[in-house]
């Protein structure tokens, strides 16, 4: 994919040396160009959102220039949510006339000139790495010019969409390529860039000797090897908490012994997504240089059958000294972020956030709109579910209980990945999880829905990204 230059600039909407460019029209209200205006009035121009409608103007130094009339709903209802659909919209629609170059003439509004850069960079996202002829997924877009937005908000922006985009290469990424090594080598090289970042990478003996049986026991059945990404970002003149980031990283998920039915099982790449918006969120963290410690954990493994493999009835140990019966090697997910917050915990993060593509049945609950949020700590719940809105990779808060708790006690250890009442799968996840985390403020987001196939129109139909944009906005929320 082409990268998109994104650039401010202020003066007149019209004097933009751009191919194309948007109008945005309220509802209720008229246009300043009296001829778009005219179109507005024959109803070829609506103001609802996701309508656009082309026409052409005199462009400066003479010839022809695109314009994009498109709707932006109610004045009073235009937020930064609002203006990436907008923008998806509208960069669509000059993906498909052959654009060069965009410009938006930004309304006023918290947020919307950010949210314009967001939905249309993320709109413009193609994977054609694997195609031996491709058409040029942006159609051709190579700049986005936003008139009158605000120069570090724009920037933020375009660095925030950037890290999503490139977590969704990442969760393309073929299982063959995109293995948890390529994950830790894509950390290193993070690294490398940025002087207040650092890595460490532990393979299959260091996992084990750190005590990490449940994430070893995911790991023992594959020949490939597994990795414990671990980001350290200490920038100068850090402050608020020591956060901690936690990614399940998956690289690609048979069930193991318990294996998955086959059909869509190639979509199981996807189940390092959490990871995936880790890494990538970090690597924005530090580009943007927010002033907050953060330690970013990211366990990669495969979770494959053979002869190696933990079966079903198998006891293991984590990190905190739990013992857990696995019961069903499928429930892996739980097992190897257990150990990913134990040892974030052990590197003193003091508010946590793990993401995960953890359940199935969070899709039953909340479909492709919503991510999964559980919470032990009501004020950090909160700090992440504003960061998570303004976002718009937005989540609903599901319940934590004492009767969840106890389903997950184990027979002869002290807990069972999985219980044979198959009840509430999402929040049972969530009390497991929540027995790694020594009551440390913690905010679970189970994105198995939302981080592939959602519907919103700036992210199309599969990999989203989803959970990077949230969490680089809590880190500045966190650090301000």
């Amino acid at each position: 994919m082409t990268l998109i230059t994104v650039t401010t600039r202020s003066g007149p909407p019209q004097e933009t040396a751009a191919d194309t460019r948007v109008v945005g029209l309220f509802e209720g209200e008229t246009l300043a160009d009296e001829r778009l205006q005219r179109l507005v009035e024959l109803g070829e121009a609506k103001a609802g959102l996701k309508k656009v409608a082309v026409t052409h103007e005199d462009a400066p130094g003479g010839g022809q220039r695109r314009v994009l009339i498109a709707g932006l709903g109610k004045r009073d209802e235009l937020d930064a949510e609002r203006a990436r659909v907008a923008a998806a919209a509208a960069a669509g629609r000059a993906k498909e006339l052959g654009a060069v170059s965009l410009s938006w003439a930004a309304p006023d509004g918290d947020g919307v000139a950010a949210g314009l850069v967001e939905g249309t960079l993320l709109k413009l996202y193609s994977f054609d790495r694997f195609k031996s002829a491709n058409d040029n997924g942006n159609g051709g877009i190579e700049s986005l010019e936003v008139t009158g937005g605000d120069e570090a908000e724009v920037e933020q922006a375009r660095i925030a969409a950037g890290a999503a985009n490139a977590a969704r290469d990442l969760q393309n990424l073929p299982p063959n390529y995109a293995t948890p090594t390529f994950l830790a080598e894509r950390a290193a090289e993070i690294a490398d860039q940025h002087e207040a970042l650092e890595v460490e990478l532990l393979d299959r003996d260091a996992i084990v000797a750190h005590g990490m049986g449940a994430f070893a026991a995911v790991a023992q059945g594959t020949v490939t090897e597994p990795r414990l990404i671990v980001l350290r970002y200490r920038p100068a003149g850090a402050t608020g908490p020591h956060l901690g980031f936690v990614g399940k990283a998956v690289t690609f998920d048979t069930g193991g012994i318990s294996i998955k039915p086959s059909p869509k099982m190639q979509e199981m790449k996807y189940d390092m997504s959490g990871g995936a918006a880790v890494i990538e969120a970090t690597e924005a963290i530090a580009r943007l240089g927010l002033p907050v410690n953060l330690t970013a954990v990211v366990p990669a493994t495969e979770n494959m059958p053979s002869g190696t493999a933990v079966k079903p009835g198998d006891i293991v140990t984590a990190m905190n000294g739990k013992t857990i019966e696995v019961n069903n090697t499928d429930a892996e997910g739980r097992l190897v972020l257990a150990d990913g917050l134990a040892y974030a915990i052990g590197q003193g993060a003091e508010r946590l956030v793990d993401l995960a593509t953890l359940t199935g049945a969070v899709l039953f609950a909340l479909g492709h709109t919503y991510a999964g949020l559980w919470s032990n700590d009501d004020a950090w719940f909160e700090q992440v579910r504003d960061a998570s809105d303004a976002s718009g990779e937005i989540g609903w808060r599901m319940p934590l209980h004492p009767e969840y708790l106890e389903l997950t006690k184990g027979a002869v250890a002290d807990l069972q990945n999985s219980a044979e009442a198959r009840v509430a799968q999402s929040n049972y996840a969530a009390e497991f999880l929540r027995q790694f985390v020594d009551d440390r403020p913690w905010v679970h987001v189970d994105i198995a829905g939302t981080a592939w196939g959602m519907a919103r129109n700036y992210v199309g139909k599969g990999a989203s990204g989803f959970g990077t944009r949230m969490l680089i906005e809590l880190a500045r929320r966190a650090a301000s």
